[in-house]
């Protein structure tokens, strides 16, 4: 082997090391989401409930707030996990983590399995999103739009459920 290509190769081993600024955003973008969607509940508990508020006679309003903060939670979770399989896959095992949560969800081996758990987070975000329009929109939505976003996440889950039938 060359010096060249020892230099290059090695040159192309140590570029893996710009995930790290996919990783820190990836989390950066996690935390955010997990403040905004704690300050949305917070902010619904104190605003649009009936215990608080005598002004608000539905629930509605309270339980929709709380359903898109549990959206937000989620695809915060997605960024996390994404974060650290995308660190451990690129750069180094999580030391720490090796003996305290050797099964973990944060666990990550391959890329497959880091697909799979974000999938499966994904999927759980748009049966909330379909809660979540069905609650706010369901004066104005038709039986066609609800089969329609139904089948939309049932083709969804069937399409996981064949990527992943060994």
């Amino acid at each position: 082997m060359s010096n060249f290509e020892n230099n290059f190769e090695k040159f192309l081993w140590n570029l893996r090391y710009i995930v790290i600024l996919c990783v820190l955003l990836s989390i950066l973008s996690s935390i955010t989401l997990f403040i905004i969607a704690s300050w949305d509940i917070l902010n619904a508990i104190m605003c649009q409930n009936p215990l608080f508020n005598s002004q608000v006679t539905s629930n509605t309003d309270l339980l929709f707030s709380i359903i898109s903060s549990i959206d937000l939670f989620l695809i915060g979770i997605v960024l996390l996990i994404f974060g650290f399989g995308v660190y451990e896959l690129f750069i180094s095992e999580i030391d720490f983590a090796k003996g305290k949560f050797a099964e973990s969800t944060l666990k990550i081996n391959n890329l497959d399995q880091l697909k799979n758990k974000i999938i499966k987070v994904i999927i759980i975000v748009l049966i909330v999103k379909f809660f979540e329009k069905i609650l706010k929109l369901a004066p104005s939505f038709t039986s066609q739009d609800i089969l329609t976003f139904s089948a939309s996440i049932l083709a969804i889950c069937i399409g996981y459920y064949l990527l992943n039938r060994k």
